[in-house]
C-alpha cells in the first residue's frame, strides 16, 4: 500500500514541527511549504529536516499552490500557515488579512482545482469567539473576533465551510484554543513569561513588563492539538471542531506557577506595562471540547501546571 502523503503549510511553526513529527511518525510523507525568503527559521524543525521533503510556496500566490499541489499529489493538506499574532495585525491588518484571510481561498481553490478529493484542514482560533457570547465557547457558539487577526481567520473559517459545502470537498476547521510548548516564538505572551522567568532566575535579567494580567485563556499543550488535526481528517465525514482543554486560567496564575517553580515570587519581578494592552481586549476564552472528545476520541493529555514548568524548564536550559 502506498504511503499517505500530507503537505502542511506553516511547518517551521510551532504547530507545523509538531505535526510534521507526528505524521512521519505514523508512516507519512510530510511536504512542508516554506516561503521563499532568505531568513527561514529551520530551528523547529532542524532535527527532521531530513525526513521531510522542503518546497516553496506562498499563500499570496495561488499558482504556486496548484503547481506544488500537481508536483506532490498529497491526499492530505494541512493548511497552518497565517501571520499569527495578534498584536502584529493591528499595525499590518491589511497583509493579515491577505495572508490569514484570503490566503486559505487561494490554497482551497488550488485543491478544488488540482485534484477536490484532497482533505484539508483549516487552522481556525478562538480568537475567533473574541467578545465572547457564551461561556464555554462550542461550535454553535456565535462570533464576535476583535481584532484584524480574529476577523481574517473568521474569513478563512467561513471560506472553507462555503468550499465544504458548495464542492462536497473535505475541508474542516479546528477551532484551537490556545496552545503553547517550548517550541512558542518569544513574541507570544506565554513564552515571554517562561523565558523571562528562566533569565531573572539566573541573573539576566531583572523584571518583566506585561499589559492586562487578569485576561483569561485555555492553554494547552501544542503537541497535543496536532493529534486532532490529524483525527479530524481521519473521519468519514468533514466537520469543525473546537479543540480546548475546557479549563482557564490568567494570565497571573501562568506568572504565579512558572515563577514559583523556579521559587521565586512573579509579584517581585513583574510591571505592569500599558504598552501591551490590546485596542481591544479579549477577556475570557474556554472553549467546550465535548465534540471533540465523544466524535474523535481526542483528550488532551498533559496539564496545565505540566505545560508551565515544561517551557520554564526548557528555557532554563536554552539560557545557560
Amino acid at each position: 500500500m502506498a504511503k499517505k502523503r500530507a503537505l502542511i503549510t506553516g511547518i517551521t511553526g510551532q504547530d507545523g514541527s509538531y505535526l510534521a513529527e507526528y505524521l512521519l511518525e505514523q508512516g507519512y510523507d510530510v511536504i512542508g511549504m516554506i516561503r521563499r525568503s532568505s531568513t527561514v527559521n529551520f530551528e523547529r524543525i532542524h532535527h527532521i529536516q531530513d525526513k521531510v521533503t522542503l518546497v516553496a510556496g506562498d499563500l499570496l500566490d495561488e499558482v504556486s499552490m496548484i503547481h506544488l499541489l500537481r508536483e506532490h499529489r498529497p491526499s492530505e493538506v494541512y493548511n497552518l500557515a497565517a501571520q499569527s499574532f495578534v498584536q502584529t495585525s493591528f499595525s499590518q491588518p491589511v497583509f493579515t488579512g491577505e495572508v490569514t484571510g484570503l490566503g486559505v481561498t487561494r490554497i482551497l481553490d488550488a485543491v478544488r482545482v488540482v485534484d477536490p478529493g484532497i482533505r484539508f484542514y483549516q487552522a481556525s482560533s478562538s480568537e475567533m469567539f473574541g467578545k465572547v457570547q457564551a461561556v464555554p465557547q462550542s461550535e454553535t457558539t456565535p462570533f464576535y473576533p476583535r481584532s484584524p487577526y480574529g476577523v481574517a481567520k473568521l474569513y478563512g473559517h467561513w471560506i472553507t465551510v462555503n468550499y465544504r459545502e458548495s464542492y462536497d470537498m473535505y475541508a474542516c476547521s479546528g477551532i484551537l484554543f490556545n496552545h503553547e510548548s517550548p517550541r512558542r516564538g518569544l513574541e507570544f505572551v506565554t513564552r515571554k513569561i517562561t523565558n523571562a522567568v528562566a533569565r531573572i532566575k539566573l541573573g539576566k535579567d531583572k523584571e518583566l513588563r506585561l499589559g492586562n494580567l487578569d485576561a483569561k485563556r485555555d492553554w494547552g499543550y501544542a503537541k497535543d492539538y496536532v493529534r486532532a488535526m490529524h483525527l479530524m481528517l481521519q473521519q468519514d465525514t468533514a466537520d469543525d471542531y473546537v479543540v480546548s482543554t475546557g479549563e482557564t486560567y490568567s494570565v497571573r496564575r501562568f506568572c504565579e506557577i512558572a515563577f514559583g517553580h523556579v521559587g521565586l515570587n512573579y509579584q517581585d519581578y513583574v510591571v505592569i506595562d500599558e504598552r501591551f494592552y490590546r485596542p481591544a481586549e479579549v477577556d475570557l476564552l474556554v472553549g467546550d471540547p465535548a465534540k471533540a472528545n465523544k466524535n474523535l476520541g481526542w483528550k488532551p493529555e498533559v496539564t496545565f501546571e505540566q505545560l508551565v514548568t515544561m517551557m520554564v524548564d526548557s528555557d532554563l536550559q536554552a539560557n545557560k
